[in-house]
């Protein structure tokens, strides 16, 4: 069973039926939240239940918004590994760095946690085409998903996308259209057709589901870290789905007396190309301007305007955490270093991580004795075009 119970504005509090198609609040036009009867899960759903479930994402389901088993599809998506990386943390006299490795997913990326919810659970709202403007792993994913739900898939990408994103979306029967512009050009474009043809917006927080299979990223870090949180944790920040979900994952976890009080300190990193969460960070605003000119070898950080942005900025002050913007330089030479010593083909996005790990270590923002956790979100192996000369 699920405890779902209904959709709440994650701005202006307002509540909607979670047994109806939804995209974002119609009073502020902010992103809506599942909530969960957590009193009652609290009593009935305890973590020692987890012993014997499939090592995947829908090992917590009874905190998962799809409510019939028949609806949830699976290509294994989930628990991914997290491992002490001893090999860079000899070489950086670091002895607690963590890395977890999403790029080890269905589809090579985290996105495959947010798109098996969100299409699980348009599958079980009854709809048939869903839509996506993206920069690559998240329409990759998505285009899976609706091939297994049986669902028609429209896709919007910049021509610039390197091929492999392309390609894999087509293979995977999705309609892929190729836009002149960025991320939020393709948004205006997949708008359109949201508009014209009735189809289901799934963008980055436009819809309630997609960060409800980015939190199990949290659970599993809790689970996985024997239900104590590490104390950072360092993440690389696009739409910030992930981040948010974590953030909500802990408190969740919290009230069903899974874990104490304790929280990681969160970081959001960026690319000097496209830092709109960190400008707005060291600016204490509650909004992030838009990026103008964004430009970036992580794709899934060139994302100029974050519809969540409130959310992510919401997330690092109460964790007392901090933004940090990485050069694509230090995002490439950090992602071949994670390489070489752990043997792991990290995406860019991973590799950012380590830069921003390194910078916050030099600052002494990072203590000697922390457990800190990198996130690396994806596999370097859609992204030949940025190492072949690296």
């Amino acid at each position: 069973m699920s405890f779902f119970t209904h959709l709440e504005c994650g701005y202006c509090g307002k509540e909607y039926n979670a047994d109806k198609i939804w995209n974002l609040c119609t009073e502020c036009g902010k992103p809506l939240l599942a909530r969960y009867d957590l009193e009652k899960a609290k009593s009935e759903f305890k973590k020692d239940f987890l012993k014997n479930r499939p090592e995947n994402l829908w090992r917590y389901k009874e905190m998962l918004p799809v409510k019939e088993d028949k609806f949830r599809l699976s290509l294994n998506e989930g628990f991914t590994p997290i491992f002490l990386a001893k090999n860079l943390g000899a070489k950086l006299d670091f002895k607690n760095l963590y890395i977890k490795d999403e790029g080890v997913n269905p589809t090579t990326s985290f996105k495959a946690r947010g798109l098996c919810m969100a299409i699980s659970r348009a599958n079980e709202l009854g709809i048939k085409e869903v839509s996506i403007p993206s920069a690559g792993n998240a329409a990759g994913a998505m285009s899976a998903y609706a091939a297994l739900g049986g669902m028609k898939a429209f896709v919007f990408m910049p021509k610039d996308v390197p091929l492999p994103f392309i390609t894999e979306c087509k293979t995977l029967g999705a309609e892929v259209t190729l836009i002149d512009g960025l991320i939020t050009d393709c948004g205006k474009a997949a708008a359109e057709g949201v508009r014209k043809f009735g189809r289901f917006d799934v963008s980055t927080l436009k819809e309630p589901y997609r960060i409800e299979g980015k939190k199990t990223m949290g659970y599993e870090v809790a689970e996985q870290m024997n239900w104590e949180l590490p104390d950072v944790i360092i993440y690389p920040t696009g739409g910030g789905t992930g981040l948010v979900g974590m953030w909500k994952a802990f408190d969740e976890m919290e009230k069903l007396g899974w874990i104490d009080s304790k929280r990681p300190r969160m970081v959001t990193v960026q690319s000097t190309g496209c830092a709109p969460i960190v400008r707005a960070f060291e600016q204490e605003t509650e909004f992030a301007e838009p990026w103008q000119g964004a430009k970036t070898v992580a794709d899934g950080l060139r994302v100029p305007a974050a519809v969540g942005d409130f959310l992510i900025l919401r997330a690092l002050l109460e964790s007392k955490g901090t933004a940090v913007s990485v050069t694509d330089e230090e995002i490439i030479e950090d992602t071949n270093e994670i390489g070489r010593t752990q043997g792991i083909f990290a995406a860019p996005e991973g590799g950012a991580t380590l830069a921003a790990f390194k910078k916050l270590r030099n600052s002494g923002w990072i203590k000697e004795n922390e457990k800190v956790v990198l996130f690396n979100t994806g596999s370097g192996h859609k992204y030949f075009n940025v190492f072949a000369n690296s």
